[in-house]
C-alpha cells in the first residue's frame, strides 16, 4: 500500500491545518516574495523575446 492511497483527504486537512498552525506568519511573506519572483521572471522572459526579434532592414 503507498502513501497515496493511505491518506485521506480528512488526513490531508488535519496535516494542512497544522502546518499553517506552525508556519502562518511566515506565509505572507513568502507569497509575497514568491509573487515579486514570478513578476521578474515574466519580466526577464519578455527582455529576452524583444532581443531574439530579428531587426527589419529596409533595402533601397
Amino acid at each position: 500500500m503507498t502513501l497515496a492511497f493511505a491518506l485521506s483527504p480528512f488526513h490531508l486537512l488535519v496535516f494542512l491545518v497544522i502546518v499553517l498552525l506552525l508556519f502562518g506568519n511566515r506565509l505572507p511573506e513568502t507569497m509575497r516574495s514568491l509573487g515579486k519572483s514570478v513578476t521578474e521572471f515574466k519580466k526577464g522572459v519578455k527582455e529576452g523575446q524583444e532581443d531574439e526579434e530579428p531587426k527589419r532592414v529596409e533595402h533601397d
